[in-house]
């Protein structure tokens, strides 16, 4: 039996997700949407796209819950996207709401499946899934790390003129410009990328990944990104559905890891048919620890401001 996947949220996001699980041909894919018509529409699109892509997976599109029962794992991507000037924080208490009404109604078909959240602000929203839905933590995953992680190679690899394959690099905690880039134990091949590049063109690299979202809604102007987004949530999804056991960067729910407790923070984790099967504890130096510390602190207003909702 073909393993199963909803995918909540049929915009630009949720529709890439689904396109690119059918290209890799790793699951069936239900897309749910309260647009009446649109992920309807948008499934049978794809699905039409099987005899040219070579896939025969199926994907349907629905506005409700009941065709996702049975599922391996949910992908959240609904809520409202930034929009100019808008930070990931306005979003908080608008997407809450879509949030809870997605991981609770999801759960109630699936209640073993794997959470994987995309809604903004993130590591906020990962924190309201889990205490909605009382999933244990493993099965509650943020798709953040993987995607700055990306965006950081991507300038390193045009700064260094090399392959963006041959960039290792590791990017710690919040969904936001707090994020941590861990510049020391990023190497080309083995290469430090300080023996590569100077200080100031790290720094400046280091801050255009900071505001890497915020960079493209500018461009935009009427939404946020959702090519490399719907990338790395997929990439996440195949470590999963395959038994990977990939080591990737993304939101898991910390409980003294890094000096930081009980919410959910972007470090290096297991991804297999379980969920989160480790979280990795990277050895810091004082000045990554004082950023990390800085970081959570950010991601924990947030969680207080949604303590009040669920309480």
């Amino acid at each position: 039996m073909r393993k199963k996947v909803t995918v909540v949220g049929a915009g630009n996001v949720g529709a890439n997700c689904a396109l690119r699980i059918a290209d890799k041909e790793l699951a069936d894919v239900v897309l749910v949407d309260i647009m009446e018509g649109i992920p309807q529409g948008k499934g049978l699109d794809i699905q039409q796209s099987g005899p040219v892509q070579g896939y025969d997976v199926r994907i349907t599109g629905a506005n409700d819950y009941e065709p996702t029962a049975g599922s391996d794992i949910v992908v959240i991507t609904a809520g409202f996207p930034r929009k100019p000037g808008m930070s990931r924080d306005d979003l908080l208490l608008a997407n809450f709401e879509i949030v809870k009404t997605a991981a609770e109604n999801a759960m109630k078909y699936s209640p073993n499946a794997i959470l994987i959240l995309v809604t903004n602000p993130l590591d906020a929203m990962c924190w309201a899934a889990w205490k909605v839905t009382g999933l244990p933590k493993n099965r509650i995953i943020g798709m953040a790390g993987v995607l700055d992680t990306a965006r950081f190679r991507t300038f390193l690899g045009e700064a260094m003129g090399v392959s963006v394959t041959n960039i290792n690099a590791l990017v710690l905690g919040g969904h936001g410009d707090t994020m941590v880039p861990i510049t020391r134990l990023t190497n080309v091949s083995g290469v430090p990328l300080s023996e590569i590049l100077d200080a100031e063109t790290i720094a400046k690299i280091v801050e255009r990944t900071q505001n890497g979202g915020a960079e493209i809604v500018k461009y935009l102007k009427t939404g946020s990104a959702y090519y490399a987004p719907s990338a790395a949530t997929v990439e996440m999804v195949e470590s999963i559905l395959k038994d990977q056991k990939k080591v990737l960067p993304c939101a898991a729910l910390l409980e003294g890891e890094y000096n930081v407790n009980g919410v959910f923070f972007g470090v290096p984790v297991k991804l297999g048919s379980s969920g989160i099967e480790k979280i990795y504890e990277v050895q810091l130096t004082d000045d990554e620890k004082a950023q990390i510390q800085k970081s959570a602190a950010a991601v924990q207003e947030l969680v207080d401001v949604l303590q009040q909702k669920v309480s």
